[in-house]
């Protein structure tokens, strides 16, 4: 039988813990008892691990054997700010899929209640990508990074500086007035084995502007479609990385 994985919170030497809200849903929705063996994602590494101790705020284990993982290839999603259900529901899926960075985006047509709001959200979207990363037994979830404006993209000391970046890096952006170059198509002509990064972008409802197209465009991004069928955002975020994971193999 697979067994459950668990991303810890705290590792010293061969020790390792859950806690909070964390530690609770093991000990008290799962009913985990000292001695019973989980698999934990240290950071750096997979073990084996055992229950020493546990109650409903902490829950304890020693490591053993390191276990043989599958790295993810980088695969980075900048994904424009849309409505919070439905962005986070895209958020999980990807993190599932295999998304290694989710960057939230303040687009040009971001409404302005979810742009002034989304910096509120980023401690529940990482709890969101920890806890989708355990369902799918990763060994690292993604990184997601705090919310930032279309107009700070590429500047030197922002946190998304990186992406203009060139050198090893292919980029991609799905746009509606792309209509004769597919994403899947692009994909099967080139191989990505070479590449040290993925990068992928999804805008907002109502799409990119013509002004975030050009600096796209300008900054060594690829436009790209889905196929003629109009994709909620959601809908896009999650058809777009699974072609593109798919393409890493």
């Amino acid at each position: 039988m697979t067994r459950r994985r668990w991303i810890a919170d705290e590792v010293t030497g061969n020790t390792a813990a859950l806690i909070g809200k964390h530690a609770a849903h093991l000990s008290r929705v799962l009913r985990a008892q000292v001695g019973q063996k989980f698999d934990i994602a240290t950071g750096s590494a997979v073990r084996s691990g055992k229950i020493t101790a546990i109650s409903n705020d902490r829950v304890e284990f020693v490591l053993g054997a390191e276990l043989r993982t599958k790295l993810a290839p980088k695969l980075t999603l900048l994904l424009a700010i849309f409505k919070f259900d439905r962005m986070e529901w895209a958020i999980e899926k990807c993190t599932e899929i295999g998304v290694t960075r989710i960057v939230p985006l303040i687009a040009r047509r971001t409404d302005s209640h979810l742009a002034a709001s989304a910096s509120k959200r980023h401690e529940r979207w990482q709890r969101l990508v920890r806890q989708a990363s355990e369902q799918a037994r990763r060994a690292i979830p993604p990184a997601i990074d705090a919310p930032v404006r279309f107009k700070d993209l590429g500047k030197a000391g922002s946190a998304a500086s990186d992406v203009s970046a060139d050198t090893g890096v292919e980029k991609f952006v799905l746009a509606e007035t792309e209509s004769d170059v597919r994403l899947r198509d692009i994909l099967a002509t080139q191989s990505l084995l070479a590449a040290k990064e993925i990068m992928l972008a999804v805008g907002p409802e109502g799409g990119w502007t013509d002004d975030e197209l050009s600096w796209f465009c300008k900054s060594g991004w690829q436009t790209a479609s889905l196929g003629d069928n109009i994709l909620r955002a959601e809908t896009a975020a999650i058809v777009a990385t699974a072609i593109v994971s798919d393409a890493l193999g």
